[in-house]
């Protein structure tokens, strides 16, 4: 989409908003190729009409050039033409609505007879394709510079914004007497390397230590209802012990220095579309050094051309502490319901749910010094998703007990950061 028009679509995005008649709208936007049905489903489940209406308009500044005379033309059909009249006088010129010999369908076989043995396809599907001269012309790959030059900027989150975003670190080291839960020796160590690392990727960074459950809370409810409309991205990291909690969607919990828990699940759905509007289409990446249970994984043997690493010298220590179920029947099926769809969200956990995640008192821990140097390494160069490829085969290959980094992804598109 043009600047112009993107800058028309936000001018008059409040009037928008206000008056946009959404129902009407669902079914053009599918059959004329905007959106698919899955992206028309999440607008549809944003929320509110307003929401959903401010989705639309957030989405539409996502799709490519002819999107915006495409959803003039919609606007028209659907009998909302003063919206279009004010939309094209906050551009300033008049768009050329696309012709219909613009979009033809191509039909995909998908006939064969693997696919029947699997599942049901239909016979053909029709997918819109441009016609040649309306599509986009790679620009050529510069000599140097990061992967962001080289992306398809539609697949793409952009990171614009100095600084991109905030990121809370939120380190627990020392917990109380009452709470049988030890002292996290090493956490200092990886609190100092992210404080570094998320700093040089253009984030304002805040750091806060030891604090009981509420405490915390009450600071990510604090950074969740802060205005991050000029921002691009948030980040939070947790350091602490961990454990396994019921849940429906993340898994885990982590501990404050009282020893109460907080589920994974309930920080996360502090920051989704429907608690945290200004953060709504925009990446939320959340990092969990804790441990997911208690089981100690001895892993199992494999051909290798490269022996396992042995832990180096010093005291190995995990972040475990026992599940316990909690009373009554937690996990009732209309509970799901209830729960808005977390998009733009990955949060990435230093094991496996269920097994124990290992840390060192002179180093760290396994997950934090692979994640760090990681980064340090690919930032400029890879996405996010192959990066945690790469810490999870690093960390794998590590000590006599196994761990396994991994991540629920519900990422919208590839995420690069932003290196000074």
């Amino acid at each position: 989409m043009e600047e112009a028009q993107r800058r028309a679509l936000r001018r008059g995005r409040a009037r928008l908003v206000a008056a946009l008649r959404v129902a009407p709208l669902w079914e053009p936007l599918e059959q004329r190729g905007l959106f698919t049905r899955p992206m028309v489903e999440e607008l549809q489940s944003a929320g509110s009409r307003g929401d959903q209406a401010r989705q639309l308009v957030i989405d539409l500044e996502t799709r490519g050039k002819r999107a915006f005379p495409l959803f003039l033309s919609i606007l028209r059909d659907t009998g909302q033409g003063d919206l279009a009249d004010m939309l094209m006088e906050e551009c300033g010129h008049l768009p050329t609505p696309p012709q219909l010999g613009d979009l033809r369908p191509v039909e995909l076989d998908l006939r064969g007879e693997k696919h029947r043995k699997s599942v049901s396809f239909p016979e053909h599907l029709s997918v819109p394709v441009q016609a040649e001269s309306e599509r986009p012309q790679v620009p050529p790959t510069p000599a140097q510079g990061s992967a962001v030059d080289q992306r398809n900027c539609n697949l793409v989150y952009e990171l614009k914004s100095d600084p991109c975003g905030c990121c809370l670190i939120l380190n627990n080291i020392n917990f109380s007497q009452d709470s049988d839960l030890s002292t996290r020796a090493g956490s200092d160590v990886d609190c100092k390397k992210l404080e570094k690392r998320f700093k040089a990727l253009s984030f304002d960074v805040l750091t806060l230590q030891d604090l009981p459950a509420q405490e915390m809370v009450l600071e990510l409810q604090k950074l969740a209802r802060q205005d991050h409309s000029a921002l691009d991205c948030c980040v939070v990291v947790i350091l602490s012990h961990g454990c396994q909690t019921s849940h429906i969607q993340f898994p885990g919990g982590v501990y404050g220095t009282d020893g109460k828990a907080i589920p994974v699940e309930k920080i996360v759905n502090y920051f989704n579309g429907s608690h945290c509007p200004s953060l709504r289409g925009k990446p939320k990446l959340f990092f969990i050094q804790a441990c997911g249970g208690e089981q100690r994984d001895r892993g199992f043997v494999v051909d290798s051309d490269s022996p396992g690493d042995e832990a180096p010298g010093g005291s190995l220590e995990s972040d475990a502490t026992p599940f316990q179920t909690p009373a009554g029947n937690v996990d009732q099926p209309d509970a799901v319901a209830s729960l808005p769809t977390p998009s733009d969200i990955l949060v990435s956990y230093s094991t496996f749910p269920g097994f124990v995640s290992w840390r060192e008192a002179s180093s760290g821990s396994w997950y934090v010094e692979t994640l760090d140097s990681v980064l340090e390494q690919y930032a400029h160069s890879e996405d996010l998703l192959n990066m945690l490829l790469r810490v999870a085969n690093a960390v794998s290959a590590k000590g006599r007990y196994k761990q396994i980094p991994g991540c629920f992804n519900f990422l919208r598109k590839k995420f690069f950061f932003r290196c000074k």
